[in-house]
């Protein structure tokens, strides 16, 4: 009987990130030896797109019979142990890996990346699930950091993320890029922070300035429920003139696009993941420690986003742009280095679940 894997995370929620990790990670099992399912906030279309059965991440009921039914329960990445925003997300996930050890289940807490956690409840309930876990692997060092001042004593290692199992798109969906004339494509990445029309405001005004001295911006939507919104704004304060990329239903999508794109701005860190999974070198846009590490791990800019003007943004900007040469092949090097890293998080599991073969393809 094929080993019974049930995969939870932000999935199937409008994020292609989240996504990307989850299918990432899934793509490395092989179907005879494993049956994956996943918690998802809209199961027929993670079928539909991912082919991979699923269950609502808020049906209680499902959920509770889907852990009994797991072998192991898997949260392969994401920034899902954090308290920015609030503390349920730390909540929701201790009592998913509570229940599923209270059913003598395995769970793995794979590729993650961990906080911030400043509040009291979030610190103790991250430690207390991490505590729990039979494996645990993070994607990024300063993740195992903060995990052991949060008190956990169970033995951590540094993978990468599992978004980077994707890979690079096979083909494209047409062979013409985003250039208008000899304007060079930038494509650009925002997601809400603070005050929503400061970053809408400093990311019109780039736009502008990238239009005006060459480029072609194509604001990109990796949220459909966040990042939308803030496109449209962004278009308006342009008179809606700026290009973009919305409603994409899978990442691999997203990679086929930004294949094409000359260069990517990104606040968001599967932005940064899947424009270098692609060969394009990431210029970030630091909100959050989770992509200054990533800057860090490429070795490329990642500037933080408070006091950012966009002339001073595109002014890096362009000066990276002129770096490049010879960059991208650096990058690609580094994307295989991590690429090898986040493959742990399946050789792992595999070793947890006692299959000793190499991992396939499912």
């Amino acid at each position: 009987m094929p080993t019974r894997l049930l995969l939870a995370g932000y999935f199937g929620c409008g994020n292609l990130g989240d996504d990307a990790i989850m299918l990432g990670y899934s793509q490395g099992f092989d179907s005879k030896q494993f049956d994956i399912t996943a918690l998802s906030g809209a199961p027929e279309e993670t079928f539909r797109n991912y082919g991979i059965p699923s269950v609502g991440r808020k049906d209680f009921p499902k959920i509770k019979e889907a852990i009994s039914k797991c072998d192991a329960l898997v949260l392969p990445g994401g920034s899902i142990f954090q308290d920015v925003t609030s503390t349920r997300s730390a909540y929701y996930y201790l009592n998913l890996v509570r229940q599923a050890k209270n059913s003598g289940k395995k769970v793995f807490l794979l590729g993650q990346g961990v906080g911030p956690v400043r509040k009291f409840f979030g610190r103790r309930w991250t430690a207390q699930a991490y505590n729990m876990a039979d494996l645990i692997t993070v994607r990024d060092p300063a993740s195992m950091t903060l995990l052991k001042e949060l008190g956990v004593t169970k033995p951590i290692r540094v993978t990468a993320d599992s978004a980077l199992l994707l890979g690079a798109p096979v083909g494209t969906e047409d062979s013409q890029g985003f250039a208008v004339g000899q304007m060079k494509t930038v494509g650009i990445s925002v997601r809400p922070h603070g005050k929503g029309d400061t970053v809408v405001k400093l990311f019109a005004d780039l736009a502008r300035l990238l239009f005006q001295n060459g480029y072609m911006p194509v604001m990109i939507e990796m949220d459909r429920n966040e990042d939308g919104p803030m496109i449209l704004e962004v278009a308006r304060l342009n008179g809606g003139k700026v290009p973009d990329i919305r409603k994409l239903q899978t990442p691999q999508q997203l990679q086929q696009r930004l294949s094409r794109m000359d260069g990517v701005i990104a606040m968001r860190l599967h932005a940064g993941i899947l424009a270098a999974s692609v060969g394009v070198t990431p210029f970030m846009v630091s909100y959050d420690p989770k992509v200054t590490a990533f800057g860090r791990l490429l070795d490329v800019p990642a500037p933080g986003f408070e006091g950012m003007t966009a002339q001073r943004l595109y002014e890096q900007f362009v000066a990276f742009q002129k770096q490049r040469v010879g960059r991208d092949e650096f990058t690609m090097k580094k994307v295989d280095e991590l690429r090898a890293a986040a493959a742990m998080n399946v050789t792992y599991t595999l070793e947890a679940c006692g299959v000793r073969t190499p991992a396939g393809v499912a």
